[in-house]
């Protein structure tokens, strides 16, 4: 029967065209022949890629993590030994002995500029304008002298220079009158030569005349005593009626500048050199001990005073108030100034070998071995003469292995306590 049926099916397929087709009849799906006695093949899950793939990254990723941790222990590794290699030291800088005190030298105070007024004129005084104390300007007439015999010798000179002015014109016209009987030859030429010499004569005594009476026109102005420069009359020495005798050494006054002091100290010689011009100092007066005024080195003498062994220096205070009074005693304290001293180690930087003394010097992170020189022994510390400047870096525990060219790390300097300690607020 099913024989049968299908043989018709595939008959009515054939007649109805290659398309399985009827003419004017549209597509139908074509129906699954069931045939039960076949058994179709069983499909593959869907989800068997996906579940390779995961433990594909499952697997790779357990890899990664435990070979990672082996690789960066193994450069770890590397780096220490590199780094137990390299030896580290601790350095320390040669450098003077610390004073505890900054030196303090008592010093005299003086004005910047003071002067001795004296006559330069005999005379009386006739009369005196400013007292002790009095602020002065420059040229202000401090006081007047009456000069009776500097008058009556400039009278004589202006007398004496009209007669030799007088004298010099007739021998100029008789010098004239004997050229021109001359050139008539009615004279020699010796007498010529004689009135014209004479001239010559008049006219230097007209000269001398005037140049007397100018001397003497100055010693009258001198009757005026005036004030050279800005500054305090400190002294007055005279009073009406007085006789004053020019260079008989009779002060009249004494003015002083005090706006700027100058401070004269006398350095120890030790501390000579250290003393520069331009440094700055600090100066205390006695009786205001708490009160500071800024002070500065402006001169030194060069060279030591050979009683003393010290060396004279200026210093320069500013005293526009008028605060300090000049002659006073002072306390001028040097701060940047330091003994002369040689450099210093601590002990434990010494290498003793065959040699000699030695230390061991860190340039470009490698030891370089220097001979030294050694001054004094104080126990810890000890005095380097030669062989090392200031600017080293001295290994401060050296090792007895070390040698020159080896490869060395300098360990970072410790924080000291006032370093960690917060800063105070104002």
């Amino acid at each position: 029967m099913n024989a049968q049926s299908e043989y018709l099916t595939n008959h009515r397929t054939n007649d109805e065209g290659a398309n399985g087709l009827a003419v004017g009849e549209a597509p139908q799906p074509a129906a699954r022949a069931h045939h039960p006695a076949v058994k179709e093949p069983p499909t593959q899950p869907p989800h068997l890629g996906r579940i390779v793939f995961f433990l594909f990254i499952v697997v790779a990723a357990a890899l990664t993590i435990g070979l990672l941790p082996r690789l960066r222990e193994r450069q770890q590794v590397a780096v220490d030994t590199i780094d137990l290699a390299t030896p580290t030291v601790a350095v320390v800088s040669p450098a003077p002995a610390r004073m505890t005190e900054p030196l303090v030298l008592s010093g005299e105070l003086r004005p910047v500029i003071e002067a001795s007024i004296y006559a330069r004129a005999n005379g009386y005084v006739r009369r005196w304008l400013v007292d002790l104390g009095a602020h002065v300007e420059t040229g202000q007439l401090l006081a007047e002298l009456d000069t009776p015999e500097i008058n009556q010798q400039l009278s004589q000179g202006q007398a004496e220079l009209n007669q030799a002015e007088a004298a010099a014109q007739l021998s100029e016209v008789t010098a004239k009158r004997w050229k021109e009987m001359l050139q008539a030859k009615t004279v020699s030429p010796q007498e010529a030569d004689e009135k014209v010499s004479d001239l010559a004569l008049k006219r230097a005594t007209v000269e001398a005349a005037r140049a007397n009476v100018k001397r003497l026109t100055e010693l009258v102005g001198f009757a005026h005593v005036t004030a050279p420069f800005n500054g305090i009359i400190t002294a007055r020495r005279l009073d009406v009626g007085q006789l004053v005798t020019a260079g008989a050494g009779t002060e009249l006054y004494r003015l002083a500048q005090i706006d700027k002091l100058r401070v004269f100290i006398h350095v120890p010689q030790n501390y000579a050199r250290s003393t520069t011009v331009g440094q700055p100092a600090e100066l205390t007066l006695p009786e205001a001990p708490d009160h500071k005024y800024d002070a500065r080195v402006v001169r030194t003498a060069g060279a030591l005073d050979i009683s003393t062994r010290t060396l004279l220096v200026e210093c320069e205070v500013d005293n526009p108030n008028n605060e300090i009074l000049a002659g006073s005693y002072g306390l001028v304290r040097l701060t940047d100034a330091h003994p002369e001293a040689a450099l210093t180690l601590p002990a434990s930087t010494l290498i003793f070998r065959s040699q000699g003394p030695q230390v061991a010097v860190v340039e470009n992170n490698h030891i370089s071995l220097r001979k030294i020189k050694i001054g004094r022994d104080f126990g810890s510390i000890i005095e380097v003469l030669s062989g090392v400047t200031a600017a080293d870096q001295v290994v401060t525990v050296p090792s007895d292995s070390f040698a020159d060219g080896i490869e060395v790390r300098v360990a970072e300097p410790a924080k000291t306590t006032a370093e960690n300690a917060p800063s105070a607020q104002h």
